[in-house]
């Protein structure tokens, strides 16, 4: 069962099958943060891949300090899966398309009455409140493909028979703003947990995590009302945040940088705009840091993508997918970036999972209308 659980080193895992393309620069990254100062144990995900100065998809394990820099500047980045009314037999991606709008533009004061119900603390990033952002952030329609498990889709009350809504996205400039102020006092020293600053940073990384959860509502119900549809959230998962942990009997930090809980129920793990997702039921454990890839995992550098793919794709041909879904969005270079070729194949990355002994899969989803960026934001 664990034998996709690799030990490179004392207090260094990583979790893959032998088939699972890893970059070599994203293992240096995971060793050497595993000599930071009180860090215990570190482990790498299928999805790993190298980040500024830290790995993207690990979970990492200190006791005593906390490093704000591996939780890095999207605080509460997270997946928020939410079922719909829309039906899901043969939906039409004309009127689908059409009524879904742009969600880039800040919500205007009908919303003010819900954004006030939320309690969040004022911080300046308001504006920001129910839209997406650049990068990976997506929302997209999805169809239940194929069911696993018939009992854990029904225990979370999922209709195979109308469309799913995942949203990822975070706190936008907010978690940006707190990791440069941190950055600008402390560099990349370790916080005590204990100290001033300590308890300041885990304050506004709590502030973070609520902000990034409404965020993720707010675009759900804004696209729900666009499409003139009725929804309900199922679930909402943070991947990048830091928490208090015990692993093998030790009181601890635990980060985690795109790393999804496994000690918090089920878990969409997605792929690529033009792959699958999953739903899993995940079986938590210590070897696993307690954490399971939060998606596919880049492959190519952001840099790379337009001139490896602009001679066989142009723009209008990347906003279709070989499983027939599309893709709204008007920014070039953000097409050419998230391109699905871009990314590892999600059957490796949840397959290394599964074969570990970490997941249980429960249904796979199929893309139907991935929103990207429509303008500028």
């Amino acid at each position: 069962m664990d034998t996709c659980i690799r030990h490179l080193s004392n207090g260094v895992s990583l979790i893959a099958s032998d088939t699972t393309w890893i970059e070599d620069k994203a293992l240096q990254q995971l060793h050497t943060t595993a000599q930071l100062p009180g860090m215990r144990q570190v482990v790498g995900m299928p999805d790993l891949h190298p980040g500024r100065g830290y790995p993207v998809g690990a979970a990492f394990f200190s006791t005593q300090v906390i490093y704000p820099a591996l939780v890095g500047n999207d605080i509460g980045c997270g997946m928020a899966l939410w079922q719909t009314d829309i039906s899901s037999i043969r939906p039409n991606l004309d009127k689908l398309e059409k009524k879904i709008g742009n969600i880039d533009l800040p919500l205007d004061e009908q919303w003010d009455e819900e954004r006030e119900q939320l309690g969040l603390p004022v911080t300046g990033h308001e504006h920001s409140l129910g839209t997406i952002g650049g990068g990976n952030h997506f929302a997209e329609l999805q169809q239940l493909d194929q069911v696993y498990d018939t009992e854990a889709l029904q225990a979370l009350e999922l209709n195979p028979k109308a469309l799913l809504l995942l949203v990822h996205s975070g706190s936008r400039g907010l978690g940006e703003a707190i990791l440069r102020r941190h950055v600008d006092q402390h560099g990349h020293q370790p916080l005590e947990v204990d100290s001033v600053a300590g308890a300041q940073y885990l304050q506004q990384h709590n502030e973070a995590l609520r902000f990034a959860e409404a965020n993720r509502r707010l675009i759900a119900e804004r696209l729900l009302g666009n499409l003139r549809a009725k929804g309900h959230a199922v679930l909402d998962i943070n991947h990048n945040l830091v928490s208090p942990a015990n692993v093998d009997g030790i009181s601890g930090w635990l980060h985690r940088k795109g790393a999804t809980p496994s000690d918090v129920g089920p878990v969409v793990i997605p792929g690529s705009r033009g792959d699958y997702s999953y739903l899993v039921q995940p079986i938590p454990a210590t070897a696993s840091l307690y954490s399971l890839a939060h998606g596919a995992g880049r492959k190519w550098l952001r840099s790379d993508c337009k001139g490896r793919l602009d001679a066989r794709f142009s723009f209008e041909q990347l906003k279709r997918t070989q499983l027939g879904s599309r893709v709204i969005c008007e920014d070039r270079g953000l097409m050419y970036e998230e391109a699905p070729e871009a990314y590892k194949s999600i059957d490796s990355v949840v397959g290394s999972l599964r074969d570990a002994g970490l997941v249980k899969i429960i249904a796979r989803l199929k893309p139907v209308l991935t929103y990207k960026r429509r303008g500028c934001c």
